[in-house]
């Protein structure tokens, strides 16, 4: 593979990653004051830190992608990187679930869904490229937190996430 081919790929999965980000966000451009209006339980990080995470989740994901598909090519991988982008659709989904409609019973259901999606991702990256697995952990772990925040701030909040 050539290195403009491998830069190419690099920056068709950042772009992927990120516009994922984007999409999410668009439904959290009031999250930072909702946020900020919910009884939250005193585990919970400040508002502040969701941006740097993801920021870095979103880059870890990408580089993974990209290190499964510089290895295998889409036919190689094609279980793999379709777990993968079904995973950035569920992640997508969740902001708009929590943030802009407000459900926070379907949105700890999706957020569920998402973590068993990104675990097949990450099984599915480590059988073809162990760090592109490893680097699917820190997502894998911040998933199932917020998972269980999201338990937390629907239990919490029953008029705000009903």
């Amino acid at each position: 593979m050539t290195p403009q081919k491998q830069t190419f790929g690099l920056a068709a999965f950042l772009l992927l990653s990120f516009a994922t980000a984007s999409l999410g966000s668009v439904a959290s451009i009031s999250a930072a004051g909702f946020y900020a209006d919910l009884v939250r339980p005193a585990w919970a990080p400040p508002g502040w830190l969701f941006g740097p995470v993801w920021t870095v989740l979103f880059l870890l994901m990408a580089v993974a992608a990209w290190l499964v598909w510089r290895r295998h090519g889409v036919s190689g991988a094609r279980l793999a990187l379709g777990l993968f982008v079904a995973q950035l659709v569920a992640n997508a989904l969740w902001s708009w679930l929590f943030f802009a409609w407000r459900l926070g019973g379907p949105a700890l259901a999706e957020v569920l869904l998402l973590w068993a999606l990104i675990a097949a991702t990450l099984v599915a990256f480590w059988r073809l490229h162990r760090l592109a697995g490893w680097l699917l952990v820190p997502y894998l772990a911040w998933v199932g937190f917020a998972a269980v925040l999201n338990f937390a701030l629907w239990r919490l909040n029953p008029a705000l996430l009903g």
